[in-house]
C-alpha cells in the first residue's frame, strides 16, 4: 500500500505525463467567498442572454450537490499556447484556443485516463471529470488551489503560465491525499492593460466582466443579431477574442502546447481575408471538423463575418 505522499505524487506524475501543466488535488467544500460576487454579476444582469447561468445556483459553489458523495476534486491546467498564428494581417481573427480541436474532447479523454489510473494506484471510485461544461466555478477551484489568481479581466492568471490554458476537473467519491496549498497573491498590481485594450469595455470594473459586451460572448453564445452599439469595435474578431490576454505582460510566460489535437487544419492559418468571408459550407465543415467554432455554427459564423465586414 502506498503511503499518502507517495500517491500524491503518483498522480501529479501521471498528470504531467498525460501533459497537463500543473495538477492539484482538493477536498471538496462551499466556496463561500465566490457566492456574493457571483449573485452580485446575476443582479446585474451582466450574463445577458445565458440563462444557463441563472441555473443550478447552489451547484456551482457546492460540487457536492452536483455529484453524490463528491469528497475529492483534482484541478488540472492544459496549455492550448499556439506555436503559430493566423498569417493574413487583415483577415478575421479566430481566437487561439479554437485552432483546434474542440478542447471538451481532449480535456475529458485526459482527465478519464487520470480517473483509470487512480483507480488502479488508490483502488475502485467513481468520479466525474469536466472542463467548462457544468456549474462548476472552475476559477475558483484553480485559485483555491493555488494555481493562479483571478486577474482583472476575470480570467486566473498564473506566474508560470500566463493565462493561455483551459481548466478541467476531476471530481472523485473517494478522499485522497491532499495538497496543502497558499492562495496565490493578486500580481496584477496597478496594471490595467486588459481593461484599456478591451475594444468593447467590457471589463467594468475590477474583475468584473459584462458579458454583454464581451466581444466573446457576442460571437458565440448570442444567438439572435448581434449589439449593432458594438459595431465597428470587434477588431476583426469573428469567433471569440483574446485582447485582453494578449496584452498581459503575464503572458510573456506563454509558450507553445505539445498536444496534437489543438494544432489546427493545415489551411486555416493560412485563410486570407477573402476566403474567409467566401467560405461555403462544406469547406466550413473541412477545416472546423471537431472544432469548438461548430458551437457558432456554419450560420452564426457567416453573421459574425458579416457583422465585422460592414463594420
Amino acid at each position: 500500500m502506498l503511503n499518502p505522499d507517495g500517491t500524491l505524487q503518483l498522480i501529479k506524475s501521471k498528470a504531467t505525463e498525460l501533459g497537463f501543466l500543473e495538477c492539484a488535488v482538493l477536498p471538496v467544500g462551499y466556496l463561500e467567498e465566490e457566492k456574493e460576487h457571483y449573485q452580485k454579476w446575476l443582479d446585474a444582469e451582466m450574463q445577458g442572454e445565458m440563462d444557463y447561468m441563472t441555473r443550478n445556483i447552489e451547484k456551482r459553489f457546492d460540487p457536492r450537490l452536483l455529484f453524490e458523495n463528491a469528497k475529492s476534486i483534482v484541478v488540472v491546467l492544459q496549455n492550448y499556447f499556439p506555436e503559430e498564428t493566423q498569417q493574413d494581417p487583415e483577415a478575421p481573427v479566430l481566437s487561439k484556443y479554437a485552432y483546434g480541436t474542440d478542447y471538451h474532447f481532449i480535456i475529458k479523454d485526459k482527465l478519464q485516463k487520470l480517473l483509470d489510473y487512480i483507480q488502479e494506484i488508490n483502488g475502485p471510485c467513481s468520479a466525474r471529470p469536466f472542463t467548462d461544461s457544468a456549474p462548476l466555478l472552475e476559477k475558483a477551484w484553480a485559485r483555491r488551489a493555488g494555481l493562479g489568481w483571478i486577474g482583472k479581466n476575470s480570467n486566473l492568471l498564473s506566474t508560470r503560465h500566463g493565462s493561455f490554458f483551459f481548466i478541467g476537473e476531476l471530481v472523485l467519491d473517494v478522499e485522497l491525499p491532499y495538497d496543502n496549498p497558499k492562495l496565490v497573491s493578486d500580481y496584477c498590481g496597478t496594471c490595467t492593460r486588459c481593461i484599456d485594450a478591451c475594444p468593447t469595455k467590457a471589463i467594468v470594473a475590477n474583475r468584473v466582466v459584462d458579458a454583454r459586451k464581451c466581444i466573446s460572448y457576442q460571437t458565440i453564445e448570442l444567438k439572435g443579431d448581434l449589439d449593432e452599439n458594438l459595431k465597428g469595435s470587434f477588431e476583426k474578431r469573428v469567433f471569440g477574442c483574446d485582447i485582453c490576454q494578449d496584452v498581459c505582460p503575464w503572458n510573456l510566460k506563454s509558450f507553445p502546447h505539445e498536444e496534437p489535437g489543438f494544432e489546427p487544419h493545415p489551411d486555416l492559418l493560412k485563410l486570407t481575408r477573402n476566403e474567409w468571408h467566401t467560405m461555403e459550407k462544406d469547406r466550413f465543415n473541412e477545416i472546423f471538423i471537431n472544432s469548438a467554432v461548430k458551437r457558432a455554427g456554419y450560420k452564426g459564423l457567416k453573421r459574425n463575418l458579416k457583422f465585422i465586414q460592414d463594420s
